[in-house]
């Protein structure tokens, strides 16, 4: 039996998100199934040795030009044939386009499962999943996603990373997909020296390379407390995920590294400034933050510099204890 999943959002989060139900077919089934994902979801960096995942298939589609090689009809008979090609029995779509519902039936997939059609609008990403997997499948899903990583590759970053275990390894996921989620640079600083002050830390800084990140990483970098950093910028997904393993706790913007972090079993704070809040508490290792004056937080809430990292310094106490 050969199963595919259609996982099309965007960006590592939704991925990790959606892991436990893509997971869940697989095991009712019996049998690793294939998934159909955007590049930027990263899938191929972090889930290739996932034993429940067949194949990454990658949806070659460029939203800013739509030269992309299953944007379009063309693109779309295009993507038909190439799914065909891999006599797939069952296709699980986690979307209400028709589109995907028609590329199914081109592709001579016999078994369609499909979220229902043209009600995108308002749907709740999580509840969503649950639903469709309940009604079609019978299955009782909670999203609580884990990701195992291989132990000696944790041991051995750690000894080429020098990390000890009787400091305080922290990740900082200073990054983040859009600026109103970026936290500015002077939080996590004031939260860093609260910290530095009760524990011996060691600071993992995670960002991507897009000016506004760098900047935030700079002065970090700059400050007082610089020899107790390192830098991610310049690491690979691959490479970062066996050090977020050997942190203690994380403390992350809004950001694909809080998604990650908590899937690999750290107790992570999500600084949520203008996301809603599912986003920031899914996960039973999650533990939001949100800005001050606020009773939750979603789009435009734009709460970013006021974040309290008095708030934060008292959560990851908290965890601790």
């Amino acid at each position: 039996m050969k199963i595919l999943a259609v996982q099309n959002r965007m960006g590592i989060g939704d991925m990790v998100i959606f892991l436990p139900f893509i997971e869940a077919i697989a095991k009712k089934f019996g049998v690793p199934i294939s998934i159909l994902v955007k590049e930027n979801s990263k899938a191929i960096q972090f889930l290739s040795d996932n034993q429940n995942i067949d194949q990454i298939i990658i949806l070659d589609r460029d939203n800013k030009n739509r030269n992309g090689r299953h944007d379009g009809i063309i693109g779309s008979l295009n993507l038909a044939k190439d799914l065909k090609k891999n006599n797939f029995d069952k296709i699980f779509i986690f979307n209400s386009s028709i589109r995907f519902s028609i590329i199914a039936k081109i592709a001579q997939i016999q078994n369609i499962y499909q979220y229902p059609l043209f009600k995108k609008k308002n749907q709740h990403v999580i509840n969503a999943a649950k639903y469709f997997l309940k009604k079609e499948i019978n299955l009782d899903i909670e999203s609580n996603p884990e990701i195992s990583l291989n132990e000696n590759l944790i041991n051995k970053t750690k000894l080429e990373y020098k990390i000890d275990d009787k400091q305080l390894n922290i990740l900082l996921g200073i990054g983040g997909s859009g600026p109103t989620k970026r936290i500015p640079s002077k939080i996590f600083f004031n939260f860093m020296k609260l910290i530095s002050k009760n524990y011996d830390c060691k600071f993992f800084l995670a960002t991507g390379k897009n000016e506004e990140e760098q900047k935030i990483l700079n002065e970090i970098l700059k400050s007082e407390l610089k020899e107790k950093c390192i830098a991610l910028d310049n690491f690979s997904l691959k490479e970062i995920m066996p050090i977020i393993a050997n942190c203690k706790i994380s403390v992350c913007n809004d950001s694909s590294f809080s998604h990650l972090s908590s899937a690999l079993g750290i107790q992570t704070i999500v600084l949520m400034s203008d996301t809603p809040l599912l986003y920031g508490n899914y996960s039973t290792r999650m533990h939001p933050i949100i800005p001050d004056g606020e009773n939750t937080v979603t789009h435009n809430t734009l709460g970013k510099d006021r974040i309290n990292p008095n708030k934060i310094f008292e959560k990851l106490k908290n965890i601790l204890n």
